[in-house]
């Protein structure tokens, strides 16, 4: 219910359960949740740093559960300053890779040509990987090519016990050869979700550094390593932001009380935003027919003449925020 929030399902069920036992020990919540004190501390831990928690070292280990609205908008408003922060830095990374393509000495700035050179630099950042792997991937089915020189690299990283997190488009799920890779990928322990569109194709590496294509149409031509703390930072919140609306691989794709799923209030912001079936079919890795027919079932929904039409019904309808729209 919390996870776009950052609460993972044993944060969440703890901090319900706080919200259930004002004023207790943590040692009592544990018992009554029957689980192990140390994963109710850990999950406690999470709680306070997000503020939603306390406990005050005059009370002897007695928690204080801050006002639950006070403390959910207080971590709405720090997703949406997350979310951003990192628009703004990926908007000057590509800004400045794409205004000037000639190579750079830029500190914390190295561009790459070719996709043999960034394959060569993915596999040199694997091997370095001490922790966590982290990418999303749109393009929608990946190629043969592609998942054979990240199968051995993958397996190896996931082998030394690296934490690989990977976010496909939902429509691989269509394809049995991405989807056979995700599906292997989740047999090793690595962790698959899904969205409807991504923003850009991102690799980062330990968070300390992460790779990005120079040019946002051919991912291939060239990218852009960047090591500059800020920068990597907000790249690594808006991956967080994503992985935490996505759907994990073997989950149903869930309806909301409309009966719309992600896809189809991805496709109303597109569709308000102006892009065509051919842009929509691209951004969701389908193709332009399946784009199509999603586009014109919402259209008959909304009983909208235009795709203008259906994103201001869509508005008033409260399907989408006004913001979407930009």
């Amino acid at each position: 219910m919390f996870e776009a929030l950052g609460l993972n399902s044993m944060t969440e069920s703890v901090y319900l359960a706080l919200l259930g036992n004002p004023g207790a020990k943590l040692d009592a919540v544990a018992l009554e949740m029957q689980l192990p004190e140390e994963r109710v501390r850990n999950a406690f831990d999470e709680l306070v740093q997000m503020s939603l928690v306390y406990e005050p070292p005059q009370d002897g280990g007695r928690f204080r559960v801050v006002n639950p609205a006070t403390g959910i908008a207080a971590l709405v408003a720090r997703r949406q300053r997350e979310m951003e922060e990192s628009r703004a830095a990926l908007e000057l990374l590509v800004a400045s890779r794409t205004v000037d393509r000639t190579p750079t000495v830029e500190p914390g700035v190295e561009r790459l040509e070719g996709i043999e050179a960034i394959r060569a630099k993915i596999s040199e950042l694997a091997e370095s990987c001490v922790w966590e792997n982290a990418s999303l991937m749109p393009g929608g089915a990946q190629s043969q090519e592609s998942l054979l020189a990240s199968q051995q690299l993958d397996a190896v990283a996931i082998d030394r016990g690296v934490r690989v997190r990977t976010v496909y488009l939902d429509s691989v799920r269509n394809d049995p050869h991405t989807l056979k890779y995700a599906s292997w990928l989740s047999d090793l322990g690595s962790e698959v979700r899904t969205a409807p569109t991504l923003p850009l194709r991102l690799l980062i590496v330990d968070r300390r550094v992460a790779v990005v294509p120079a040019q946002t149409e051919d991912s291939r031509a060239a990218a852009v390593v960047v090591t500059s703390e800020g920068v990597v930072a907000g790249l690594a919140a808006l991956f967080q932001s994503v992985w935490r609306t996505a759907t994990p691989l073997g989950s149903p794709r869930r309806r909301d009380d409309e009966g719309l799923s992600a896809q189809d209030r991805d496709v109303l912001k597109l569709l308000g935003q102006g892009l065509t079936d051919e842009m929509i079919a691209r951004r969701m890795g389908v193709s332009v027919r399946t784009a199509r027919r999603i586009a014109s079932d919402l259209l008959t929904r909304l009983d909208a003449r235009s795709r203008f039409q259906a994103g201001a019904k869509a508005v008033v309808r409260e399907w989408l925020t006004a913001d979407d729209l930009e």
